[in-house]
């Protein structure tokens, strides 16, 4: 079973129509699930509210994106993976260790250690801040809408 853990900038990509929306459709096609931490989920929700909050989206295109994102949930197509104890040692590990040079965020340091703990060596998101961290978790970021490699 083929399963990608996609970042929530990524999973956003796949239901509002954006820049690099098509390479990342193109990069889940085939996959069997998309995998990203719980808090993903509440990520999601706060993106499509933003839209709306500054004019991007009308509210009813926010709830048909929320039901279309629901259904993809309950049809599997994307797993969220829980914040364990194991998951949030990781992050504490990560911040006590981290070089004073990385800029590391709470929930990238939750994306990170969610797909290092559940043993995903890759991490799929355009958001620099969190690729240029991930080589300190132990796993490759990569952004299929630059094609660039990650920042390290």
């Amino acid at each position: 079973m083929k399963k990608l853990y996609f970042d929530t900038a990524y999973l956003c990509k796949l239901r509002w129509n954006e820049p690099g929306s098509p390479e990342v459709a193109a990069c889940a096609t085939g996959c069997d699930a998309l995998v990203c931490a719980v808090h993903g989920r509440a990520e999601f929700y706060a993106s499509g509210f933003r839209k709306v909050r500054e004019g991007f989206a009308s509210r009813e295109a926010f709830r048909v994106v929320a039901s279309q994102f629901e259904a993809d949930c309950a049809a599997g197509a994307i797993i969220f993976l829980d914040l364990t104890d194991k998951v949030m040692a990781r992050v504490k590990g990560a911040f006590l260790e981290a070089p004073d040079t990385l800029f590391l965020r709470a929930a990238d340091a939750l994306h990170l250690a969610c797909a290092a703990e559940y043993g995903f060596d890759t991490i799929y998101s355009n958001d620099r801040h969190l690729l240029a961290a991930a080589n300190h978790f132990g796993i490759q970021g990569v952004d299929v809408v630059s094609h660039c490699p990650p920042l390290v």
